[in-house]
């Protein structure tokens, strides 16, 4: 086990497939730093590799929000506050990174697709120590934020597939509603 870990995604509706991925870099470290990646408009861009990602239709929650779901969820889960930290983390910006992460962490990600192998030759690059927690086929990666957030829209069951927090809260900020304004999954 490590001092300190870093794991990152955007989490435009934290789902119980990433509650797995946070859970098993929190189970690598004693303290897990999330990033929560294109935190407002301003730190998000384009990337050839999936140029859906950046839209803003695919980016239909504000940072505090996905920090608040975030925060509720990992202490749902059992993990204590004083345990791990969230930050903004601007990932099409590597000249950013040391502003808002440790840079001698321990950097977890997951691989399902061209984008995940990027991210690890980019950290790479950077000199970043890495840790791959799985690898899977794109067909293979479980649920999709994308899927997640149609249902709501659509009005179609999707509590099942989140962490009660994250039902509750987006329950309680409407966002099934803004979402079917929206017209974005």
């Amino acid at each position: 086990m490590v001092e300190l870990g870093v794991i990152h995604g955007r989490f435009h509706v934290l789902h119980n497939d990433h509650l797995k991925y946070l859970l098993a870099g929190k189970a690598r470290c004693r303290h897990l730093v999330v990033g929560i990646t294109n935190p407002d408009p301003l730190l998000t861009r384009d990337d050839a590799a999936d140029p859906h990602r950046s839209s803003p239709q695919a980016n239909p929650l504000t940072y505090f929000e996905r920090y608040s779901m975030t925060r509720n969820v990992l202490i749902e889960a059992g993990v204590h506050h004083l345990d791990f930290s969230i930050v903004p983390f601007p990932i099409n910006l590597p000249e950013l990174y040391r502003y808002y992460v440790p840079m001698d962490a321990l950097f977890f990600l997951t691989i399902y697709d061209e984008w995940g192998r990027r991210k690890l030759d980019r950290f790479r690059s950077m000199g970043l120590r890495t840790e791959v927690l799985w690898e899977k086929k794109r067909e293979d990666k479980g649920l999709s934020a994308s899927d997640i957030r149609r249902s709501m829209a659509l009005g179609e069951p999707w509590e099942h597939l989140v962490p009660p927090a994250t039902a509750a809260l987006m329950h309680l900020w409407n966002i099934p509603e803004r979402l079917r304004t929206l017209q974005s999954f």
